[in-house]
């Protein structure tokens, strides 16, 4: 079993899309993967489970993985926990996308 301790940077913390994201990636895997915050631990393939951590931004998760494929599990959810849910990089997309059209770049 491994396990890294990894900070919600995101501004909206574990809400919905990205409690979606992290079981869509913690599913890959064979492996069992966990959630700790606050001594609770949840199965990170439940987005029950995930939703009800309340992990806001700036709170701390440790996230646990045994299996044959710990090492890939636990190094795929922490680069999405620390990619911030790639909600920056959609956002900036959504916003350069918004820009383009009211600059007449939009197709007609």
């Amino acid at each position: 079993m491994i396990e890294r301790e990894l900070e919600i940077v995101n501004r909206l913390g574990l809400h919905a899309r990205a409690a979606a994201k992290l079981v869509h990636t913690a599913s890959r895997f064979d492996s069992q993967v966990w959630l700790v915050k606050d001594g609770e631990e949840i199965d990170a393939k439940s987005i029950l489970g995930i939703l009800l951590l309340a992990a806001a931004q700036g709170s701390y998760v440790a996230v646990r993985c045994d299996g044959d494929d710990e090492a890939e599990a636990l190094a795929a959810v922490a680069e999405l926990v620390e990619n911030g849910f790639d909600e920056e990089r959609a956002a900036n997309k959504a916003e350069d996308t918004v820009e383009s059209t009211a600059d007449g770049g939009g197709t007609s």
